[in-house]
């Protein structure tokens, strides 16, 4: 069995977005160090880390060196390329491994997992060139196979002449080819497995976008236990699959038709498990460091009903906002990130709000929301 990382050491983190700064406030809640590798200063994370050291990821001789300074090293963001994590894992323990890096950050290999496994998703084609273009179906969507999210490299085609313009417009770089699913919602499952194979989940929450990006999460999701059942296995199965050390969220459209399909994977805490910080007993980010610390993972139980709003650039747009509005709602929580320019469609911070259920969480939530906008 692996050994203990105790409180006391450090913790290298690869990123340094607002994942690695929440990641970074539980750590050092629990006693400990926290070291975080970007080409950015003064960033997110960085303003309450220990360390900051700032370096490309394709310096592999700086990250050796980072490494070399932890205990263990993990992310906060999964397109960290293949070799900056086997750079890593030459000095010290590297969670989740690599591997699970290479096949998530990847639509096409994440895909060809799925499949591999039994693991319900979309039907899809791989586009590898202009030959491949002659097996498509319509309509669906066109994605390319790496470096995608918040809604970019992707295209909705639904005739031979757009799929032809839309690779090109993608740069005629390998894709997969998705079938558009008319879903009913999206939901997703934050879950952790631990050293050990021990495996817990914060259950399903329901997710509403607005122009690709993630608006409000409600927790719990308002689906049936059998469903809700479904896809914390399905979570489970995923987690074993790849062999997990960490967190991972499952992402899924639920159709029409009462099916759950995997949208998307991603190996770190997730922007739809922020209300867990607020609303869990232990939250995804201390999960991640309890996961990768080889300690026993904590209790995912929800402790009221709760909703998280996204607060992006857009809301800067007239002047500051008012926070003192919004901190006005005595159940609601502000979380900024210390992002030093707000951009319109940026992640800036986020609400979240608690209540007697999620839909109420939810609207207050909103309104809280819209209150930052001042009179």
């Amino acid at each position: 069995m692996s050994r203990i990382i105790a409180p006391g050491a450090a913790i290298g983190v690869l990123g340094s977005g607002q994942l690695g700064r929440m990641f970074a406030i539980a750590a050092r809640r629990m006693g400990y160090r926290v070291h975080t590798f970007s080409p950015d200063r003064d960033t997110p994370t960085g303003q309450v880390a220990d360390v900051e050291v700032r370096a490309s990821y394709d310096d592999l001789d700086e990250v050796r060196a980072f490494a070399a300074k932890v205990q263990v090293v993990t992310f906060e963001f999964e397109n960290v390329p293949a070799a900056t994590a086997e750079a890593a894992a030459s000095q010290c323990e590297v969670r989740p491994r690599g591997e699970v890096l290479h096949t998530t950050q990847n639509r096409l290999r994440e895909k060809r997992f799925l499949r591999k496994h039994g693991i319900p998703c979309a039907r899809f084609e791989e586009i590898n060139g202009r030959g491949d273009l002659e097996r498509a179906f319509f309509p669906a969507v066109l994605k390319t196979a790496g470096f995608g999210y918040d809604g970019k490299g992707q295209r909705i085609v639904r005739t031979a002449g757009e799929l032809e313009a839309a690779w090109g417009e993608l740069g005629g770089q390998a894709c997969v080819l998705e079938e558009f699913v008319d879903f009913e919602r999206e939901v997703s499952v934050v879950a952790a497995r631990g050293v050990d194979g021990a495996f817990a989940h914060f259950g399903v929450v329901d997710n509403a976008h607005r122009n690709h990006i993630l608006d409000v999460t409600v927790a719990p999701a308002a689906v049936g236990e059998d469903l809700a059942r479904e896809a914390v296995e399905i979570a489970r199965t995923v987690l074993e699959a790849l062999e997990v050390v960490g967190v991972l969220c499952v992402e899924f459209f639920l159709t029409r038709e009462g099916r759950l399909l995997v949208n998307e994977l991603a190996p770190r805490p997730h922007n739809s498990g922020h209300f867990t910080f607020d609303a869990c007993v232990t939250s995804q980010f201390e999960q991640q460091l309890r996961a990768v610390c080889g300690l026993a993972l904590g209790s995912t139980e929800l402790l009221r009903p709760a909703a998280m709003a996204n607060l992006l650039g857009d809301l800067w747009e007239g002047g500051e906002p008012d926070w003192a509005a919004a901190c006005a709602y005595p159940d609601v929580k502000l979380h900024l990130y210390g992002k030093l320019e707000a951009r319109n469609g940026r992640k800036m911070g986020h609400l979240t709000a608690m209540a007697a259920t999620g839909r109420q969480a939810e609207a207050i939530a909103r309104a809280a929301r819209e209150s930052l906008r001042g009179k």
